[in-house]
């Protein structure tokens, strides 16, 4: 077990964590969409009967955003990102259910001593790298075990035994997933063939629309109906939204654009007087990344950047400082290490374009007024009276469908698309933030989602119905060809022309990695190595046509530079067979699962009882 866990700890950890399609790396955490004051015991969730509470999520999800924010330094800004979160780590939530009662129903426990061999003979990664515990740059087993035996942090001990009770249950089970995964040598030398052999072919191709005309097609209303019976879930649209909207851009102007080059002609002056770059730079710098830095972009390779910024680098000498230089991104002051070809080393401060001064209070002074009058209205009115009251105009978003962003003019708006489908005919929505715009929306109409009536779509359901036949025409159209050509009465050419079908020679390829043309065309490519050569195949049903193939060239896989690779693909191949049985016993327990995700159930709960009480309240002030 422990020699299990210390040769396969890094992925056999990440298998079981990726293995459940939603399963986050991180011990989630953040708020419930909607927000709101629900009942601690509330089960925001059932899993096979077992309820997730409210307590425990909102305790995965505050873990889940103070750990997004240590590694990207930011919390999700727009609830697009927020509901991202929510529901990944309620996916681990549940996934950490499903592999507990896996772990019941296999027997797997974890005992006192298991632990305690663990954490003195098989300390974590981390562990391993920490100056501390190492000896002449290696790690030192011996001191490890002294400080375990010393006690002298139980912090750290309980902190090392809680991770052990969660990942020897896990290494255990990993060893009862894969204990039975063999692979022969004639699997392996298959594998080996299928990445070595290679096949040129001579293809034609008969494509439906082209080899039968649409005249040739004739469509009945029985058709049609049992067309639509049997794909019902093909013509199930999404509900579609219809919005108004009211946006004040946050478009800088020639002033603010002029005072972000002061800034830059200000800061490069501060440096030329004695300044340190790099102290400058983390102080002033708009780029977070290379500012936290001291603006080095370190030792890159032209291109890599803007070419505004590059040529501007390029031109100057080692330890020169630039003028500002204007690119898409602000000014920039840039300093170069080095050079030499297209090789170049080189640090930078950017000064961002944004709104100041009185343009600033303009528009911020607009956005107050917009929110204040026309935001997270129930009278859809009061955007037009806002509309006016700041000189803008009320404009038209394309229409949405549920699940996508809301287009308002050139720009897709985040959060405005899950609002749309949460709000009532007539609402406006909170103040939207982008960096173009502040926006508030207006819900118009909504067209609920489900299957259309076929006499709604018959035009939609005409086309596959005609395709189909078409597909059938085609297919017996290459079965007299096949005849013919087995029987010398006409030839490739021939059908090509006669047909004005496509006929293109392809290769060489192997199984595993065919050319572009035909990596949705496995069947084709099956008969590539199938078929004898300079023969024809039985007419193939693509994705696309109608083929018929003809294989002119193979060369084969060396069966001694497979012997001499053996060990290698063996190991290779073994660990990516242990990662797919984990995947699929895994992924198979989450389908089977019963999950009953009741968020917005709750959040409808919730909104129902803040309007009743706002009714209570309006009805109570009006008898008072």
């Amino acid at each position: 077990m422990i020699r299990t866990m210390r040769s396969s700890a890094k992925w056999i950890m990440g298998v079981l964590v990726v293995a459940f399609v939603g399963w986050m790396v991180f011990d989630v955490g953040m708020g419930i969409t909607g927000g709101g004051s629900y009942r601690p015991g509330d089960a925001i969730a059932k899993v096979n009967g077992k309820g997730i509470d409210l307590q425990t999520f909102n305790d995965a999800l505050r873990n889940a955003q103070e750990r997004q924010r240590l590694q990207s330094g930011s919390a999700p800004l727009t609830r697009e990102g927020q509901q991202a979160l929510e529901d990944a780590v309620l996916e681990n939530l549940v996934q950490e259910i499903l592999l507990r009662e896996e772990f019941s129903r296999r027997g797997i426990m974890v005992s006192d001593e298991e632990i305690v061999a663990a954490a003195q003979n098989s300390p974590p990664p981390e562990i391993i790298s920490t100056p501390e515990f190492q000896t002449e740059g290696q790690f030192d087993l011996a001191k490890y075990q002294r400080f375990i035996a010393s006690r002298s942090d139980p912090g750290f001990l309980l902190a090392l035994e809680a991770r052990y009770r969660e990942e020897i249950p896990r290494a255990k089970l990993f060893d009862q997933l894969v204990a039975d995964v063999y692979l022969s040598d004639a699997k392996l030398w298959q594998a080996y063939r299928d990445q070595h052999d290679s096949a040129t072919i001579r293809l034609l191709a008969l494509y439906p629309d082209a080899a039968v005309p649409d005249s040739a097609v004739l469509v009945t209303q029985r058709e049609l109906e049992l067309y639509y019976n049997d794909h019902r879930e093909e013509f199930n649209r999404r509900a579609v939204a219809y919005l108004s909207y009211v946006a004040v851009p946050r478009v800088p102007n020639a002033a603010d654009t002029a005072a972000a080059r002061a800034r830059a002609v200000a800061l490069r002056r501060e440096i030329l007087q004695g300044a340190d770059f790099a102290e400058v730079a983390q102080r002033e710098s708009a780029d977070s990344v290379s500012g936290a830095r001291g603006g080095d972009l370190g030792e890159v390779t032209k291109p890599t950047f803007v070419s505004e910024f590059e040529q501007a680098a390029l031109a100057l000498r080692p330890g020169q400082l630039s003028e500002p230089v204007l690119s898409p991104f602000g000014y920039h002051l840039i300093k170069l290490e080095s050079k030499s070809g297209d090789q170049y080393h080189a640090r930078h401060i950017l000064v961002p374009i944004e709104l100041v001064g009185a343009h600033l209070d303009d528009v911020d002074a607009r956005i107050d007024s917009l929110d204040r009058r026309a935001a997270e209205q129930v009278d859809g009115a009061e955007l037009d009276s806002a509309a006016a009251g700041i000189g803008a105009r009320v404009e038209v978003a394309a229409p949405v469908r549920e699940g996508e962003r809301v287009q308002a003019g050139p720009e897709a708006v985040p959060d405005a698309g899950l609002w749309a489908f949460e709000a009532r005919p007539g609402e406006t929505s909170p103040v939207i933030e982008t960096e173009r715009a502040s926006y508030v929306f207006r819900l118009d109409s909504l067209i609920p989602g489900g299957t259309a009536p076929l006499n709604q779509i018959r035009d939609v359901v005409h086309r596959p119905v005609v395709l189909q036949k078409k597909r059938e025409a085609t297919r017996q159209l290459a079965e007299q060809l096949a005849r013919d050509l087995s029987t010398r009465r006409t030839t490739l050419e021939a059908a090509a022309k006669r047909y004005d079908a496509p006929l293109t020679t392809i290769g060489p390829f192997t199984r595993i990695n065919p050319v572009p043309a035909l990596q949705e065309e496995p069947v084709v490519v099956g008969a590539a190595f199938g078929v004898a050569l300079d023969g024809v195949s039985q007419p193939i049903m693509g994705q696309r046509a109608v083929y018929l193939v003809q294989p002119i060239a193979r060369r084969l896989a060396d069966s001694t530079a497979f012997v001499r690779q053996l060990p290698e693909q063996r190991q290779q191949a073994l660990q990516a067979a242990r990662q797919a049985r984990v995947r699929l016993v895994l992924s198979s327990l989450r389908e089977q699962a019963k999950v009953d995700d009741r968020r917005r159930a709750l959040a409808a709960a919730q909104r129902a009882a803040e309007e009743q009480q706002e009714v209570l309240q309006r009805t109570q002030s009006g008898i008072r």
